[in-house]
């Protein structure tokens, strides 16, 4: 069975096509595409408010590409997703009309809270203690999403207007970071957190030039380590030696700075990424709307 989703970031825009594959317990996404481009409608947004001429033709390009893909692909149901940008800026709510318009397309612009309920709902959880208690952590181009489950349940979210992008910017206020911190600690009153669940584009690049896979935790001490590291390289260094995209390299330091604050304040030295994303979230449910389909 195939599925498509696109998710409309504040760094990038995703299309991913994915064959599912029913099994006893959860359901296995074997990725059959996946395309990212470096539209970034959060620098729009961030800083004049409104998603620019360029960017929305670009994103209107794109999607009729996307339409084009699902037909060759031959997918069973799709979906688009986008978030904190296209949610913020002005004229969001416009410019998705106007692609409804042009290529009958709908633009499901999610709140921060649906995101990490989304791809929690991924399973990511699935290879560590489902008795735990974890703080769930995405760091994207406009937010940090913040969603704290135990033993299986959620227990609350938040979402801080604290990104990549408005940190590149300098757009993010002292009085936000202490907003989130003060939130974190405050977890600690009545939860011990056993682990924190990373995901974003930017902890998948830092797990990687950690030399880490097949869920290998990724301790405080290593990416405090791998922060001083990059910190170290120029914005070209980064590119060049390192091998990170330009729409990576200018922005990863910042990720890395976000995560080790929310670690340090939650008390936690370990990280689990499982590398997943809204995309692949987005997939999972329309596998399980389909599931519901075919046996109403």
């Amino acid at each position: 069975m195939r599925f498509a989703a696109v998710d409309i970031g504040s760094n990038a825009v995703r299309l991913l096509f994915c064959e599912v594959y029913p099994t006893e317990t959860f359901p296995q996404l074997k990725k059959i595409s996946l395309v990212r481009l470096p539209i970034r409608l959060g620098e729009d947004v961030f800083t004049s408010g409104a998603i620019s001429p360029i960017n929305a033709k670009k994103l209107l390009k794109t999607l009729i590409a996307f339409k084009h893909l699902t037909e060759v692909y031959g997918v069973l149901d799709f979906e688009i997703c986008a978030t904190s940008a296209m949610r913020e800026a002005t004229n969001g709510k416009e410019i998705a009309a106007h692609i409804k318009n042009e290529t009958d397309l709908d633009i499901n612009i999610i709140e921060g809270n649906m995101e990490a309920d989304i791809i929690f709902e991924t399973h990511v959880a699935e290879k560590i203690d489902q008795n735990g208690t974890y703080l769930y952590m995405d760091v994207g181009g406009g937010s940090t999403e913040l969603t704290l489950f135990s033993k299986g349940q959620k227990i609350t979210s938040h979402s801080f207007r604290i990104g990549t992008i408005r940190l590149k910017n300098d757009m993010v206020k002292k009085s936000t970071w202490l907003e989130m911190k003060s939130w974190v600690e405050g977890l600690r009153d009545n939860y011990t957190i056993d682990m924190i669940i990373g995901t974003g584009g930017n902890i998948n690049s830092i797990y990687t030039l950690c030399r880490l896979s097949n869920y290998k935790i990724l301790k405080y001490a290593k990416l405090k380590q791998m922060d001083e590291f990059l910190n170290e390289h120029t914005l070209e260094e980064r590119k060049l030696k390192l091998g990170l995209r330009p729409d990576r390299a200018d922005v990863i330091t910042h990720a890395s700075k976000i995560y080790l604050t929310v670690m340090k304040k939650a008390g936690v030295k370990d990280m689990f990424v499982p590398k997943v994303g809204l995309a692949d979230g987005i997939i999972n449910q329309l596998y399980i709307k389909h599931l519901e389909k075919l046996g109403s």
